[in-house]
């Protein structure tokens, strides 16, 4: 998330494309993510998925906050990063082509949770992270854009993890930007 602010001011988005970060949304009151926000004028917003009777019911609060920061509006782009529960059909579709999510593999190898585990456990060569389209499919989406990294000799799960995150920081917001360029605003 922070990639993706920094980006956009370093790289004009508002003056070029007339695209902002309007707001960041976390499920966990104590994100990081939400601090470093609002220390930057962002509007932020704490939703716990606690205490809601379904995930729909949470997906349509989610709604309700993403919208509400945007100005009452269906924002261009709604952006996950870092955001670790799966969407609901109903949320998926609301946002249909405007949903974004980067993951840690080159999908679509390893989809779901510890990618870089499984990665090491099948003597990969090679891992790196995925932007694509979120669908109802887990990790299935449109690729957007991938980088790929070495697997090392020696290394383990963390040591691999922090070598994709740089270049998960590098290609989000460059694809979000390239979508920008292209005018694929729905």
């Amino acid at each position: 998330m922070r990639a993706i602010v920094e980006t956009a001011s370093r790289r004009a988005w508002l003056a070029r494309f007339g695209a902002e970060v309007t707001g960041v949304v976390s499920n966990q009151a104590n994100a990081a993510g939400l601090a470093w926000a609002a220390s930057q004028g962002i509007a932020t917003r704490s939703l716990s998925h606690h205490g809601f009777a379904s995930r729909e019911a949470f997906d349509q609060a989610l709604i309700a906050d993403i919208e509400a920061l945007n100005g009452g509006q269906r924002p261009a782009f709604v952006v996950l990063a870092g955001f670790m529960r799966i969407l609901t059909p109903g949320f998926v579709g609301h946002f249909e082509n405007r949903l974004l999510n980067i993951h840690p593999s080159l999908l679509p190898a390893f989809p779901g949770l510890h990618t870089h585990q499984r990665a090491l456990a099948m003597g990969c060569q090679f891992a790196g992270a995925t932007v694509h389209r979120v669908t109802p499919v887990l990790d299935e989406g449109e690729i957007l854009a991938q980088a790929v990294v070495p697997v090392l000799p020696g290394d383990d799960a963390d040591q691999l993890a922090a070598r994709v995150l740089t270049q998960e920081h590098r290609i989000y917001p460059r694809a979000i930007e390239a979508l920008l360029a292209q005018g694929v605003r729905t």
